[in-house]
């Protein structure tokens, strides 16, 4: 029996919905446990410094790859707006305009990344060994990173295409051979840093490559890889869609070395290497709500520019009632694996386990409202209202939390630093409440213009 083909301008139930954004999630997923494998790996068999290293350094790759994010996935609501308006010609010349650009821009920064490298290691408070380990690692992913940059375009635009499913096994693949390889550079041969760098490298690469020679190739999907023009405007309206993602990523980096820069200040190597394994973490538990909002967000922008008005209002609701119901499953799934996963991580150390559950056991408070916090942002996104998407991700991710890490340590002392993410997220609430009752129903309506 054969599973009918679910498309873009079909009708949702929570069934189909599911089903459909299941690939997305469980993509999402799978790229953040190979994410972590790394950690393992690099803790266990190379050891704390090392770990500390990888999280002082990798929010520069986080800064240059969030252009990708802001291609994939702005580019994402316009192509599939354009899908809906009828015009698939143009929908493939903006999806092949983004993907080219994107891929010229991952060059350039590339070469750009080597140069600064080691100004940069030490602006985040990297010195001595850590700081030769910073550049190390640095250099070898910057050969990569106009494939990571392909790949993380390209996570968005699977789902545009109707294809998650291979999205999903491109990522499943990638993510293999970063496993492999780190059994076989780190725990085999002893390459330590430079091991897990190589196998992350390698797993980026194919990422990026195989997604080209598909859509290059004669497919059976809605969008191709062809000759375009330069269309500034739609580039510019692209990149503005995706502005809120771009902020997300960058924010999140900068939040990143205020959090290292703090914890070295209080703690030391251990508060960096501790905070490294939360964030791991972390990155496992809101893929999910990424995943979701990846593979929902195509489905509204296609029946906002079809003016199916009722659909859209279908997909809004049910879309918050399952971030709601996620957020809750996976507080209590943080907080049931706390000691687990930290025994796995740095159980060599008690000191630094200990440190590093009571922070993960604070922290995963926030899971319970950041779904719909991330959807809010990306459902703007997907009606092509980038300001709205990027106020909501530019005050959760950065504002908000900037002005909690340096309030609360003053009265909470450590505990303050892993809850101020709570305190993030419960105000990036209120803010998206409001503007989900106001410009959110407005969208609705069939004057709306965003």
């Amino acid at each position: 029996m054969t599973t009918t083909r679910i498309q873009l301008s079909d009708h949702f139930t929570y069934g189909r919905l599911l089903r459909f954004v299941a690939p997305s999630i469980v993509m999402m997923l799978f790229l953040s446990v190979y994410t972590v494998v790394d950690g393992l790996f690099i803790s266990n068999f190379a050891g704390k410094e090392p770990l500390a290293a990888i999280n002082l350094i990798w929010p520069l790759f986080m800064i240059t790859g969030a252009v990708g994010f802001m291609l994939g996935v702005g580019g994402n609501a316009l192509v599939a707006k354009t899908m809906g308006e009828g015009d698939a010609q143009k929908a493939n010349e903006y999806f092949s305009l983004f993907v080219y650009v994107g891929i010229g821009v991952g060059a350039v920064l590339a070469v750009i990344c080597v140069i600064i490298l080691e100004p940069v290691s030490i602006a985040f408070g990297a010195e001595d060994v850590i700081l030769d380990q910073c550049v190390s690692y640095g250099r070898i992913l910057c050969v990569s990173m106009p494939f990571f940059m392909a790949q993380n375009m390209f996570q968005s635009f699977f789902i545009a295409a109707e294809k998650p499913n291979l999205g999903l096994a491109c990522t499943v693949i990638a993510g293999c051979i970063n496993i492999a390889l780190d059994a076989l550079f780190v725990a085999g041969f002893g390459w330590k840093l430079e091991g897990a760098a190589w196998a992350t490298a390698a797993g980026e690469i194919f990422g990026g490559i195989f997604p080209i020679i598909y859509f290059l190739r004669k497919n059976d999907s809605r969008l191709k890889l062809t000759r375009t023009k330069f269309y500034f405007r739609a580039l510019r309206k692209a990149c503005f869609n995706g502005l809120s993602e771009m902020m997300m990523n960058v924010a999140s980096s900068i939040i990143v070395i205020l959090y290292n820069i703090k914890l070295l200040e209080m703690i030391g190597e251990d508060g960096v290497a501790a905070f490294g394994v939360v964030g791991y973490l972390m990155f496992i538990f809101i893929a999910v709500f990424l995943g979701f909002t990846m593979g929902a967000s195509p489905i509204i922008s296609f029946h906002f520019g079809a003016k199916n008005r009722e659909e859209q209002r279908n997909l809004f609701r049910k879309s918050l009632i399952l971030c709601g119901l996620g957020g809750i499953a996976i507080f209590v799934l943080a907080e049931l694996t706390a000691v687990p996963l930290s025994v796995l991580f740095v159980g060599y150390d008690q000191g630094l386990l200990d440190l590093t559950i009571r922070a993960m056991r604070i922290y995963s408070i926030s899971y319970i409202i950041t779904g719909i916090n991330i959807f809010s942002s990306a459902y703007f996104t997907a009606l092509n209202d980038g300001l709205t998407s990027a106020l909501i991700a530019f005050l959760r991710t950065l504002v908000f939390q900037v002005a909690a890490i340096f309030i609360l340590p003053l009265i909470f002392g450590v505990d303050g630093i892993w809850a101020a993410v709570i305190a993030s997220e419960g105000l990036s609430f209120l803010v998206a409440v409001l503007l989900l009752k106001t410009r959110g129903m407005r969208s609705m309506r069939h004057d709306f213009v965003p």
